[in-house]
């Protein structure tokens, strides 16, 4: 059943089940939370109470709001987190990622770990060079027209390029649920917001963060010419023994979404040694 949380500029909606340790989703740009849906049961059947949020602009939260940034939606959060009575376990993907990373360093009460999913956490430096790896350019080309153009037809081509290889066995529905989300009033909007603003307000929290993180990439990733490096990249800017970096080979931007199994082989042991107990 989907709550709504009343917030400064808008409401956020989320969805509850299980019992245990709180453990909270919040999904990437041009989607919902149905991107978590299938590693949600798992985890409920593993012991957890899970919290599936839309961001703000997304899914069944409210589309207008005047901030797009990882801060601000690092704000809604953890204002979901206080009214679930917290501390949670904060699992970001993509833009996500990075306002995981400002929540944990602004209210490090609240956030017991991180789990960071092909995030941008990091301010972005694109050469030339980039376009020369093919499933970079692919994917820069659609992300960027499609932020540019507001253009359903070159997101879902994102999409193809994101999750290369193996797709979930309801594809063509998912496809079919984002689109039909983005044709509603505001929704494109928002996630042509969330494209134009820049990770170097998470970056600059990297260095604040106090609990453990792990951060799961896709060898295939198309945001980045070497996803093992971006990874590296943020691990290396937490406190020292703070992070892990884990590889899902053939994974591409949606890690929880192509490979769910794998993901929570990942998660799981991550989550037994740092949920707070319910």
């Amino acid at each position: 059943m989907t709550e709504h949380l009343p917030v400064s500029g808008g409401t956020i909606a989320y969805e509850v089940s299980g019992s245990g340790p709180l453990v909270v989703l919040a999904h990437g740009l041009g989607d919902s939370r149905a991107a978590y849906r299938a590693v949600t049961g798992p985890l409920v059947a593993a012991g957890y109470r899970v919290a599936a949020v839309d961001l703000r602009g997304c899914g069944e939260s409210s589309a207008d709001w005047a901030d797009w940034s990882r801060t601000a939606i690092a704000g809604d959060l953890l204002a979901t987190i206080r009214r679930l009575g917290g501390p949670a376990v904060l699992v970001g993907h993509s833009i996500a990622g990075g306002a995981a990373t400002i929540a944990a360093a602004q209210e490090p009460s609240l956030i017991t770990a991180l789990v960071e999913l092909g995030p941008f956490t990091r301010k972005q430096e694109v050469g030339l060079g980039a376009l020369r790896v093919t499933r970079v350019r692919r994917g820069m080309l659609r992300l960027l027209g499609a932020g540019l153009l507001g253009s359903e037809r070159l997101w879902r081509s994102y999409l193809d390029v994101a999750y290369p290889g193996t797709k979930p066995t309801d594809w063509a529905e998912r496809l079919d649920r984002i689109d039909a989300m983005l044709r509603e009033p505001g929704r494109m909007k928002a996630m042509q917001g969330m494209i134009r603003s820049a990770p170097t307000d998470a970056g600059e929290q990297l260095a604040e963060v106090r609990c453990p993180v792990l951060v799961v990439m896709g060898s295939l990733d198309p945001d980045w010419v070497d996803p093992h490096a971006e990874g590296l990249g943020i691990v290396e800017a937490l406190p020292p023994g703070l992070g892990r970096l884990e590889m899902i080979e053939g994974a591409g931007h949606y890690p929880h979404d192509q490979y769910p199994e794998r993901t929570l082989s990942l998660m799981l042991p991550f989550l037994r040694e740092s949920a707070a107990p319910a």
